[in-house]
């Protein structure tokens, strides 16, 4: 592993005080009212969850990983510095890009009914992974997969394969050859990440036990792409596990082993995004120095060991989310920080190391999605849909402007067909009644 020369830097700067409350709280605020059903599925089982007594341990994991004292395998000229623009450096898409009534590069291709409790997960292909109530409705037991070609709901891990009575499906995600979910146990707090192939709605082979750990380690953020699954195993940022290091694995369909690709001396900022051929990683970089975030798009094919592009971003900024689209990256900002010049203030930016940016300055919730030059952005009761080569842009808005539950993308990255869903009410009881997903495809240029 070679050794990583450490560029001269600005000096340490600390975000507000004020911004990093905001932060915390845009956080909290966004992870009850995110995925669909009011409260996100997610959060409310991992507040539930009692520390177990089981350490992390690892499924059937070899390989070795690329340390990131600033950087990773593959990228042999060093870490770049960080990324200090001012706000002059940026176009507004609000601002400066023509309105046009008719959203560019869109099309209506898809609009189906799913059973209340349906919650679409980022996934690729014409099956999207989902998570659903079971026959108790709550919490969610059930993993299931929503077919674009025939608007239909498959159950696909009907229950959980872990043993016990207390576990439930919290998390999944899926391709067209590949699936993938997390169980977890609501009292005891452990996890178990499980794939299998995946084929015409159903699992074709048992599933394989990729990592199991207890409450000490966050339930992992992951991702599918083709035939593999690039998962994060990251300590719980205020366990005794905290100093540890956070490992991103990748695992191929018919493997026996994962092979962990990517270590960072600290938390992954976002979850794995894959757009194309590059997984997207925000792993923390220039540790002996402050804290930064780097922005890293590694080649899926060569199992993350080619760096494709990279970025660092201004001392203690933290995305939100980060993904590569075309030759830029649209990475989020969800927090106004006193220091980091145009890259400090809360929005969503496209663009390369060192600029300059197209900016949307409202705050992110989502990651963004689109095929470029259309990329679609979410804010609270629409979706920003701007088209990068015409300098246009246009709205596309929630179902009933729907804000109580919210609308969600279930694509990140690069697609042909931009997916979201949404929970509606009942117009006469003023309930949830169902969710609803549109599917859009999209025409670039």
């Amino acid at each position: 592993m070679p050794r990583f020369a450490t560029p001269k830097t600005e000096p340490r700067r600390e975000a507000r005080a004020r911004g990093a409350r905001a932060e915390s709280r845009s956080r909290a605020a966004r992870r009850t009212t995110r995925r669909g059903a009011g409260v996100d599925r997610r959060t409310f089982l991992k507040g539930a969850l009692a520390l177990g007594g089981v350490a992390a341990v690892a499924g059937a994991v070899g390989g070795t990983a690329a340390t990131l004292g600033g950087c990773s395998r593959g990228a042999g000229e060093g870490v770049a510095e960080p990324t200090y623009v001012d706000d002059g450096s940026q176009t507004s898409v609000l601002d400066t890009y023509t309105y046009v009534e008719e959203p560019p590069g869109l099309t209506e291709a898809g609009h189906w009914t799913v059973p209340l409790g349906t919650v679409l997960h980022p996934s690729q292909g014409t099956w999207i992974a989902a998570t659903c109530t079971g026959e108790a409705n709550v919490p969610p037991v059930k993993a299931a997969a929503f077919s674009l070609a025939s608007g239909t709901l498959e159950d696909v891990v009907p229950k959980p394969v872990s043993k016990g009575a207390n576990q439930v499906i919290l998390d999944a995600r899926c391709s067209d050859s590949v699936y993938a979910w997390c169980e977890t146990d609501v009292v005891t707090g452990v996890w178990t990440l499980y794939a299998a192939p995946f084929a015409d709605g159903r699992l074709t082979q048992n599933p394989t036990e990729l990592w199991k750990a207890d409450g000490e380690w966050d339930t992992p953020l992951f991702a599918v792409a083709g035939d593999r699954v690039i998962y994060q195993v990251m300590p719980r940022a205020s366990g005794s596990k905290s100093t540890e290091a956070s490992v991103c694995y990748v695992w191929r369909k018919g493997a026996q082993k994962a092979v962990a690709a990517i270590t960072s001396h600290g938390r992954f900022a976002t979850e794995p995004a894959v757009s194309e051929d590059t997984v997207t990683l925000t792993p923390r970089v220039r540790e002996e120095e402050g804290v930064y975030y780097g922005i890293y798009a590694y080649r899926l094919s060569d199992d993350l060991s080619q760096v494709v592009d990279s970025m660092v971003l201004p001392q203690s900024v933290k995305p939100m989310s980060a993904v590569r689209m075309g030759e830029d990256f649209v990475f989020q900002v969800e927090a106004n920080y006193d220091s980091g010049g145009l890259l400090g203030n809360m929005g969503t930016y496209l663009g390369k190391s060192g600029g300059p940016f197209v900016a949307v300055s409202r705050e992110p919730s989502t990651p963004a999605a689109g095929k470029y030059p259309i990329v679609l952005v979410k804010s609270r009761s629409s979706y920003v849909d701007a088209d990068l080569a015409t300098e246009r842009y246009g709205v596309v808005p929630a179902l009933d402007h729907s804000v109580d539950y919210g609308e969600y993308p279930a694509r990140i990255g690069t697609c042909d067909t931009f997916v979201s869903f949404t929970t509606v009410k009942d117009p006469d009881s003023g309930y949830p009644a169902n969710v609803e997903v549109r599917a859009f495809s999209i025409s670039a240029g």
